[in-house]
């Protein structure tokens, strides 16, 4: 259906770039798919992909802990939707928030014991699913799919930095 859609719009619209349509479209029924099925398996642990996202940062940090400011940017959430994530988090017991050390003004965020078991609890039996997702992908189409993918990625974040540029010059 997605392919007849894409040449009836071409008739309508014949400039348009047909490959990069369709694989356009295949990306994003692809990654709804994916957060569909995420949302899924989080539903039950009283998570959203966001809070996900927080944990699974921090779980991964040597030291287990960032700044709001790191976070916002790999979650891709403003200040604020930060700060609401981080305060459930922090009243679940999953997170700490607290300040630096050395830096008393800078904020530091911690997963704590309970949230590191929580996303181990969480993870491993997404594990098989992952598998089954790639299925049938030689480790070479999946380190091109991984490079093609990056490529796209950094296209992208070229394409929304001309963007704000050219929206904070006019």
């Amino acid at each position: 259906m997605m392919d007849e859609g894409i040449e009836r719009t071409i008739q309508l619209i014949p400039q348009l770039p047909v490959a990069q349509a369709k694989l356009s479209r295949m990306m994003l029924m692809v990654s709804g798919s994916l957060n569909d099925d995420l949302e899924f398996e989080l539903k039950p642990y009283k998570l959203n992909h966001s809070e996900f996202l927080t944990l699974m940062f921090l779980y991964s940090r040597p030291d287990s802990s960032s700044t709001p400011g790191e976070l916002c940017e790999i979650t891709n959430q403003g200040a604020t939707n930060m700060t609401r994530i981080g305060n459930a988090l922090v009243k679940r017991g999953l997170i700490t928030r607290g300040n630096d050390k050395d830096d008393r003004r800078r904020v530091v965020i911690r997963i704590t014991p309970a949230g590191k078991h929580l996303v181990l609890k969480m993870i491993l039996p997404l594990l098989p699913r992952m598998d089954a997702m790639f299925n049938g992908f030689s480790d070479a189409d999946k380190r091109h799919l991984d490079r093609l993918l990056r490529k796209l990625a950094r296209n992208v974040d070229q394409a929304h930095l001309d963007k704000a540029r050219s929206n904070s010059q006019a």
